[in-house]
């Protein structure tokens, strides 16, 4: 940074003083039709002698730069007088010489007025270099913060990113263990009543559904067309388990179809009402799911008839209650659409009369590319 500073100092310093020599030479020495090797030296060593004594004058400037503005002003002006007047000294005393003119002294004032305007122009130039480096300094102070900042950012959101992921997962992941144990059961069940055509059919229906699993990252999002034929793969254990006792009743509009649900997300909510509702009644129920668009938002419904007109009175008491009661799968979901979505879903819980419960999501409708 220092160097080039300088560098540009000294690309001042030359380019102004043969800028001088070369005005010199053409309005002063050419004019005068005194273009002879002794003029045009003394032209060449008043520049010289001028590149010389205005460095004591940049170190100056620089030493009070820092200085209240009536302290730069007072000793600006006392050093530009002295200067000019000791190159004014110079330059007559050298022309005298090389010219072997006499009586030249008595020209010392407008000598000297020359001078003075010459280094008011050097300092001039001198300021607007300096405020340009300085101008230059903090450009370069402001893209190296942008930049740390943009860094930081960017670390900040890959951490973020990181989190995120590792959050999905392991909520997505939670639900993975309670679905495994309960087909788990029914299988050692089946196996025990010597139904071993049943185990090993959900057991490939098992091992299907846990590779669709596996292979679907937990913030992936997939066609609802596609999710569903992963519930039909989760539905196909479930009827091997509760056979006609399960009853399902689907209603899917077309366009609904072809929008992003993040993987695995309706399973669970039907996994709850297998738990809670056909599992404890020995007539079993009926699960139904709805979806939509409306307002550029996809609307899931999911339904099940309830384990009775008793429990439907506890739970209609309070929905936070109710939702408490049905286990770690709804606020799960809660959580992951939290954690995908920000603030941008719903996630509503109403009870019913038969103790029942229907489950609406509602989130932005991403349409297949």
């Amino acid at each position: 940074m220092i160097k080039t500073r300088m560098s540009q100092f000294w690309v001042m310093q030359v380019g102004f003083w043969a800028f001088l020599c070369i005005i010199s030479l053409f309005t002063l020495t050419l004019w005068y039709a005194q273009l002879n090797l002794i003029y045009v030296g003394h032209t060449l060593l008043q520049g010289i002698v001028g590149f010389i004594v205005s460095i004591p004058l940049y170190k100056v400037f620089m030493s009070v730069w820092n200085k209240p503005a009536s302290i730069r002003l007072t000793v600006g002006f006392i050093w530009i007088m002295l200067v000019a007047a000791i190159w004014t000294a110079i330059r007559i005393e050298t022309y005298m010489f090389m010219t072997n003119e006499g009586g030249v002294w008595r020209d010392f004032g407008g000598w000297y007025f020359g001078s003075i305007f010459i280094f008011l122009c050097w300092v001039s130039i001198f300021h607007g270099l300096r405020y340009y480096q300085l101008l230059e300094e903090e450009h370069r102070i402001m893209l190296r913060a942008e930049a740390e900042a943009r860094e930081e950012q960017l670390k900040r959101l890959t951490a973020q990113s990181v989190a995120r992921d590792a959050k999905i997962k392991m909520l997505r992941y939670q639900l993975n263990p309670h679905f495994l144990c309960n087909t788990l059961n029914a299988i050692n069940s089946l196996i025990e009543v010597e139904a071993s055509e049943q185990a090993q059919k959900m057991t490939v229906q098992l091992s299907k559904f846990l590779r669709y699993s596996l292979d679907n990252n937990p913030d992936t999002k997939l066609p609802l067309d596609k999710e569903l034929n992963a519930l039909k793969l989760y539905l196909e254990i479930e009827k091997t388990r509760f056979g006609e006792r399960l009853k399902l009743d689907f209603n899917v509009s077309e366009n609904s179809k072809l929008a992003l649900v993040p993987s695995l997300l309706i399973q669970p909510i039907i996994e709850n009402s297998m738990k809670h509702v056909i599992a404890q009644n020995e007539e079993g129920g009926t699960i139904s799911l709805k979806s939509y668009i409306q307002n550029d938002k996809l609307i899931l419904e999911m339904s099940d008839t309830g384990a009775g007109p008793e429990v439907g009175r506890q739970a209609s008491k309070s929905k936070v209650d109710f939702k408490q009661s049905r286990g770690v799968g709804l606020r799960n979901i809660d959580e992951r659409l939290k954690v995908i979505y920000d603030n941008n879903y719903k996630f509503e819980l109403e009870s019913k009369s038969s103790g029942g419960l229907t489950t609406i999501i509602t989130i932005p409708y991403e349409p297949m590319a």
